[in-house]
């Protein structure tokens, strides 16, 4: 990898950075805040290449802002339970999505095609995990149901793969613009 290419990744890798430490205070968004941008950065993460250590340095990076979030602005305690600790295959799933999208990615065209399949799949697999380790370690759910469960499923699944996909998708369309008119000669060279 050249010296362009690693500067290019190092300004990835902190864009990303930035847009976790800027969404993931609210995992739906309001009218003031975007929301939770995590699953699609850790897509890109696995996307643009980053390898075990990157990806465990992003898990640090989430429990960090979340610890900031609760302890100094006042952001709700309540997702922090013994499920907590699902959110690694979680994020997992999505990183490794991205490598195996990634992987595919030869000369100027992205395999939009592979990223349409491993996105919402990884998304969902994600889903569940989360939700499910939620649903049944978290202690926060006393008396409710599968029925209850389910309903919750039908709110909020749409909103959470939505999330992924429409960052994810902006993400790769500005790298299509960015290799658009960079011309023939822009290489994008991942560190796998």
């Amino acid at each position: 990898m050249g010296a362009t290419d690693s500067h290019r990744t190092r300004w990835i890798m902190a864009a990303l950075a930035l847009l976790m430490a800027a969404t993931r205070f609210h995992h739906e968004g309001t009218a003031f805040s975007l929301p939770d941008a995590s699953l699609a950065v850790f897509f890109l993460l696995g996307w643009y290449g980053g390898g075990l250590l990157a990806f465990a340095g992003f898990f640090l990076a989430a429990c960090a802002i979340d610890y900031a979030a609760i302890a100094h602005l006042g952001v709700s305690d309540y997702c922090v339970t013994p499920a907590y600790g699902f959110l690694v295959p979680t994020y997992a799933a999505l990183w490794w999505a991205g490598r195996w999208s990634g992987r595919a990615h030869v000369g100027d065209a992205l395999p939009w095609g592979r990223i349409a399949l491993a996105l919402p799949v990884a998304a969902t697999v994600a889903f569940v995990i989360s939700n499910g380790s939620f649903f049944l370690l978290s202690g926060r759910l006393e008396g409710a149901d599968w029925a209850a469960y389910s309903l919750g499923v039908l709110r909020d699944y749409p909103a959470y793969l939505g999330a992924a996909m429409a960052y994810s998708a902006f993400a790769l369309a500005l790298d299509t613009l960015a290799r658009t008119l960079a011309g023939p000669d822009y290489r994008w060279a991942k560190s796998k």
